[in-house]
């Protein structure tokens, strides 16, 4: 039942794309980004520990309440995470066992939903440049240890944070650009579910690369 938001999210983007085929106020853009990663704590005694590498992609959607300014969104899947070091004896349930560990690396993956306001400069020389800032959200769908044991059961399901970034985009003739760009996002929310009182929050670095339709 958990999923069911997602689904009637999932139906609404997919009625608005067929609808933005004959909208020029609207465009989709396929998005395959991979990023840099890592998990902070607010508890001193629980450290980060190293980043992992990861990506995001899917479907972005603009749409232009101006020339130069649009509301962004999507659904992306979004493979990410992090390495924390805990105080010894720290327990952590991993592949269904509860296990005394020190550091742990959380493999996590999201279905993501952004929402960002786009600023795009006019087109010079077959380039336009842009910035974003705005909010997402995700929804936790898979977690593991790296090698492969589920780690569910340690991570809360909803996350949210804010992103600022921007980029270029190029024309690669009629309405089809190549878009690039840079974003970073950072957490606000508690992505652990565990006995420690600490709020670990994710961070991103992501480098977008996506085709605009």
């Amino acid at each position: 039942m958990k999923h069911t938001p997602l689904l009637i999210l999932f139906g609404i983007l997919l009625a608005t794309s067929l609808e933005a085929q004959n909208n020029k106020r609207t465009r989709l853009s396929f998005v395959m980004s991979p990023q840099v990663s890592w998990l902070g704590s607010d508890n001193a005694s629980v450290d980060g520990n190293g980043n992992l590498f990861g990506y995001n992609f899917g479907v972005v959607m603009d749409r232009f309440f101006d020339t130069n300014y649009a509301f962004s969104t999507g659904l992306t899947v979004n493979t990410t995470g992090g390495k924390l070091t805990y105080p010894d004896g720290t327990m952590v349930e991993i592949g269904g066992e509860s296990t005394a560990l020190q550091d742990v690396t959380y493999r996590l993956k999201y279905i993501e939903v952004p929402f960002a306001l786009k600023l795009i400069t006019n087109e010079f020389r077959r380039s336009r440049y842009y910035g974003q800032f705005g909010l997402y959200t995700q929804y936790n769908i898979k977690t593991n240890d790296g090698n492969g044991k589920s780690m569910n059961k340690e991570v809360n399901f909803f996350d949210m944070g804010y992103q600022l970034g921007g980029g270029m985009e190029y024309s690669l003739g009629g309405s089809t650009y190549l878009m690039l760009g840079l974003i970073y996002n950072g957490g606000f929310m508690d992505v652990t579910d565990n006995a420690v009182d600490d709020k670990a929050t994710l961070n991103r670095i992501t480098f977008q690369f996506g085709i605009i339709f």
